[in-house]
């Protein structure tokens, strides 16, 4: 028998990794109407934007912009990507609530998304981290690639252990493990997460999964079973990362927030809340997202 916890807390990326590699462009003011909506569901986090250099992202060049004008409700941390000292200083500026840094654990990946080796991405990281611990700001961290790489193919937990003991020493305070092209499987998962539960607490480990093919929910359960309660999701299943091949399609969080319900685990998330934001983002961006939950009230925008 499976082992389920009580609660889990769901990390909506979808203004930042749902939005990074969209076509359509999404108007400044519509992006913050809806992260207001996403703040009125029930969720605790929420992350908003990315402080890239905008060349890089377009689609999320209007990140200060985003991250003064939404409303902020208490008891939700807002955070947002950061890359390098620049990027958070503008992010400091728009006062978000946390900085996630990320790098790859896989050396082609991480050169082709940070321009960087590992070795070299290292001390830009541990800026960042420092700077924003010393500005009163928490960290987190994200890992890339860790069940595969578009370009190297498989990746093995020991790279990943090595690149996930650097950023908890540096002192990022949770590390998100990224199924960056969506190819894991729940056997994978669980052997994985049995290397890295024998370094660090499951409390300090989350999950990002992609749907590219379709195993995202079975990996989602597999991490249950392993003591994990924390997922990233993107809702409506929108993004993916621009930096690899057909990775489009995140873990869709009105679909994992059905499954949780049904499972009788706790989210504190207002389902109806969620769907109308869904709805909301599906008709700005022109086309019918492929989360399930939407796809079932037969609505297609654009």
């Amino acid at each position: 028998m499976l082992k389920f916890p009580e609660k889990v807390t769901v990390k909506e990326v979808g203004p930042r990794d749902g939005l990074q590699n969209e076509q359509a462009v999404i108007a400044t003011g519509d992006k913050i109407t809806w992260i207001n909506q996403l703040s009125l569901t029930g969720l605790k986090y929420i992350e908003i934007t990315s402080f890239v250099n905008p060349k890089w992202i377009p689609a999320l060049a209007d990140a200060v912009e985003v991250a003064k004008g939404i409303e902020r409700v208490p008891g939700i941390t807002y955070t947002a990507l950061v890359p390098n000292l620049r990027g958070l200083e503008r992010a400091l500026e728009a006062n978000i609530d946390e900085a996630a840094v990320f790098m790859s654990a896989s050396e082609t990946h991480n050169l082709k998304n940070i321009n960087k080796s590992i070795e070299d991405t290292y001390p830009v990281l541990q800026e960042v981290v420092q700077e924003t611990i010393n500005a009163g700001k928490s960290v987190r961290g994200y890992v890339s690639t860790v069940f595969g790489c578009p370009y190297e193919g498989p990746v093995s937990v020991e790279a990943v252990v090595r690149v996930a003991d650097r950023l908890f020493e540096m002192g990022i305070g949770e590390l998100s493990l990224g199924d960056t092209i969506g190819v894991a499987n729940p056997r994978q998962v669980t052997e994985v997460l049995k290397v890295l539960l024998k370094r660090f607490p499951a409390e300090k480990l989350a999950m990002h999964f992609h749907d590219t093919r379709g195993t995202a929910m079975a990996n989602v359960l597999a991490s249950l079973d392993m003591g994990i309660t924390v997922f990233d999701a993107s809702l409506g299943g929108l993004g993916g990362c621009p930096y690899a091949p057909g990775a489009s399609g995140n873990l869709a969080t009105d679909d994992l927030l059905y499954m949780l319900e049904g499972m009788g685990i706790h989210t504190g998330i207002d389902r109806d809340k969620l769907i109308a934001a869904a709805l909301f983002i599906q008709e700005k961006v022109g086309r019918q997202l492929p989360s399930h939950s939407l796809q079932t009230l037969g609505s297609c925008a654009g």
